[in-house]
């Protein structure tokens, strides 16, 4: 279980075959789900995801019952931390900000379905719902900032991948399949110091972070009007700039990139004003009056798009590693 009073979260001895997962999640609804008659149980595969595979278990057509089961891609524990996104799974969800967990089985986790639209690039630029995103991440950013003072996961994250891009894809293990304009390890490691240098001076706050906070992971309850993010796997303590940074990377979109969707400057101004708003009202407690100087939006500002370069940095690595490894059909490469 986790610290503060989260109930231990049930594991299950089932592993579930990546390449046919239906049979597994099946196996796992008849475990939490005793009651419901099999032959009832609907099923839904989602495509979505590039990391792992995702499979939704239901009987009622609305999927108000539904229970998610996701389970990990190939090798993705090379690239996460899974003890880790449990424990942050359950800290969010004792914050409201994430659905229940149901169980945690061999390689996956199974929890509530949230209703609601996943966002597209589309979305995300609407100022309404833009505005609910900034204030959600807001509310993530103020958890448990309680006096101790975490370090950010950034970098060990960075290392680590490029670590790996070095092991797995070294001339060694002969990649002639690596297009000329991917940068030689040594240019890598070069840069990365240098962001190192330049990023960790530049004085952004460490906070509870998303880091992945990409279009489908964010869904829309308009009953509610509310957003709630969803995968939590690269969740950890970071630096606030880079999990905005990448966010606005995220405009862009996944399969088909068009980088002239990155928000301009005044929408990102909007956008960090309502962030900035609320986060002040959650961290000093005075709702209703909390006053964001140009100032303190123009340091944002900047630290944001200086900080959207590691975030490149780290979806280019991972894409190398994802490459070698995924059985999802996806161009990682491109």
């Amino acid at each position: 279980g986790g610290g503060g009073g989260t109930p231990a979260v049930p594991h299950l001895g089932i592993a579930v075959d990546e390449g046919d997962v239906l049979p597994g999640a099946l196996r796992i609804v008849r475990q939490l789900r005793p009651a419901w008659d099999p032959a009832t149980v609907k099923t839904k595969l989602f495509t979505d995801g590039i990391t792992n595979k995702l499979v939704a278990c239901y009987r009622d057509e609305a999927m108000g019952d539904a229970l998610l089961v996701r389970v990990y891609g190939r090798r993705t524990e090379l690239l996460v931390d899974r003890e880790t996104e449990l424990r942050n799974f359950q800290v969010l969800r004792a914050h409201g900000c994430a659905p229940a967990l149901y169980c945690a089985f061999q390689n996956g986790l199974c929890y509530q379905f949230l209703p609601g639209v996943a966002l597209g690039p589309e979305h995300v630029r609407d100022p309404h719902l833009f505005r609910l995103v900034a204030r959600e991440m807001a509310r993530v950013h103020s958890i448990h900032a309680n006096g101790s003072l975490p370090r950010p996961i950034l970098w060990q994250k960075l290392h680590q991948y490029l670590s790996l891009v070095k092991t797995e894809l070294s001339p060694k293990v002969s990649n002639p399949s690596l297009p000329q304009d991917v940068p030689s390890p040594a240019v890598l490691q070069q840069e990365l110091t240098w962001m190192q240098d330049t990023l960790s001076q530049l004085g952004s706050p460490v906070v509870l972070c998303h880091n992945d906070l990409l279009c489908k992971n964010i869904i829309y309850d308009s009953t509610r009007e509310r957003v709630r993010f969803i995968d939590y796997e690269y969740t950890g303590y970071n630096y606030q700039a880079f999990d905005i940074g990448n966010h606005f990377n995220e405009f862009a979109g996944v399969k088909e990139v068009d980088y002239d969707l990155y928000p301009s400057k005044e929408m990102q101004l909007q956008w960090l004003h309502s962030y900035l708003q609320a986060y002040k009202e959650l961290t000093q407690g005075h709702p209703g009056d909390t006053q964001v100087s140009e100032e303190e939006l123009e340091i944002l500002y900047v630290q944001v798009n200086k900080f959207s370069l590691a975030s490149h940095f780290l979806w280019a690595c991972w894409g190398l590693i994802q490459d070698k490894y995924s059985t999802i059909d996806f161009n990682f490469l491109r």
